[in-house]
């Protein structure tokens, strides 16, 4: 049994760590006096938004644990950036496991890279971040395990829908032996993020994610509004500050965002979603997501959020990270620029069609 003087102070020390952060004598503020979080931020962290398993309910990493993942990933980048031998053999049937995934999970996956990314294009930044010192094993703070909690049955069943049209690459048309609509008949049935029309893993937001590439954001603020600019897919969220919620009928795929000052924290709150079509996979047009930005000092940004959705997660998630200053720009994302995958997906679903019926596929 503990005594009562070792629970007392056990008690004050959960409560200065869970104390929020505020904002530093270094942080510049606008004309009015608000902090001012304009700016260019690279999110870029090999800390994982859901914590690894072997890690449980530890939040905080050793610097030895810290310097592992760093240099795995260090490693991981210059095997990738080595020159390909010209006189490899072909791939396998199928293509290799996609990127980030080792050649015997490609069964498994379902589907193989045939010819995407290399290490080129990836930038989850060099690494973990900390804060206060402490660097951290999940973005995901609660529960205490760092991971989403399981799904509401709902949920489950919504996702299994939504992956209904996923099977291997059989060279088949498969859809033509099942009822109902095919995967491929219509354009607008492929993912938003495959029509460069949202970006994916949520980094656009809300909540705004750290997601493989691109993770430059830019903040523009004035007394009426922040925009925050999304370098994948260009998106821009508008916050409207000190105003209220637009009508429930008029549904975004980031929500509608409003926003206001809680001491030297702007704290924004989004709900309004469309159904199905939320950055964050799963949620649903429920979702509700708090958001509070924390000016640091003249380089950082404290980024807080909390998610509650109940037809998805049956309880509330939260997490946090920073976002660092950057000098580098944010340039123009051309995800159409030369990107014929698209009409490559329609025309070959057409073939594979014609072969079922016999007419050898124009």
């Amino acid at each position: 049994m503990r005594s009562p003087s070792t629970i007392v102070a056990t008690l004050i020390v959960l409560t200065v760590a869970l104390q929020p952060l505020s904002a530093t004598d270094e942080a510049p503020r606008t004309a009015d006096g608000k902090p001012d979080l304009s700016g260019t931020y690279n999110v870029a962290t090999l800390t994982p938004l859901q914590r690894p398993g072997k890690f449980g309910d530890n939040l905080y990493l050793t610097h030895e644990q810290a310097e592992e993942i760093e240099a795995a990933e260090q490693a991981l980048q210059t095997k990738g950036l080595e020159r390909s031998n010209p006189d490899r053999e072909a791939p396998a049937v199928g293509g290799a496991a996609p990127v980030g995934f080792k050649d015997s999970q490609r069964e498994d996956l379902g589907a193989g890279n045939v010819g995407g990314y290399n290490s080129f294009w990836i930038d989850r930044g060099d690494e973990v971040f900390s804060i206060d010192g402490k660097m951290r094993t999940s973005i995901i703070t609660e529960p205490v395990n760092g991971r989403q909690p399981r799904m509401t049955r709902e949920g489950r069943m919504r996702m299994r829908k939504a992956f209904a049209s996923f099977a291997p690459n059989s060279g088949t048309a498969w859809w033509l032996d099942k009822e109902g609509p095919g995967p491929y008949d219509d354009i607008e049935q492929l993912p938003l993020s495959e029509r460069c029309l949202l970006g994916f893993g949520s980094t656009q937001g809300p909540p705004m994610m750290p997601v493989l590439y691109n993770n430059h954001k830019q903040i523009v603020q004035t007394p009426e509004y922040v925009m925050i600019l999304v370098e994948m897919i260009h998106d821009a969220r508008i916050i409207r500050l000190d105003s209220e919620h637009g009508l429930a009928e008029n549904r975004k795929w980031l929500g509608d965002s409003i926003g206001w000052w809680e001491g030297d924290t702007l704290v924004v709150d989004t709900i309004n979603f469309r159904d199905g079509r939320t950055g964050l996979t799963g949620a649903s047009k429920d979702l509700h997501v708090i958001e509070r930005f924390t000016r640091l000092d003249a380089d950082t940004l404290h980024y807080e959020f909390e998610v509650d959705d109940p037809n998805t997660w049956p309880t509330p998630w939260k997490g946090d990270y920073v976002w660092p200053g950057t000098d580098n720009k944010v340039y123009e994302y051309a995800c159409h620029e030369g990107n014929y995958s698209l009409g490559g997906i329609m025309r070959g679903a057409r073939v594979l069609e014609a072969d079922v019926e016999g007419s050898g596929g124009e």
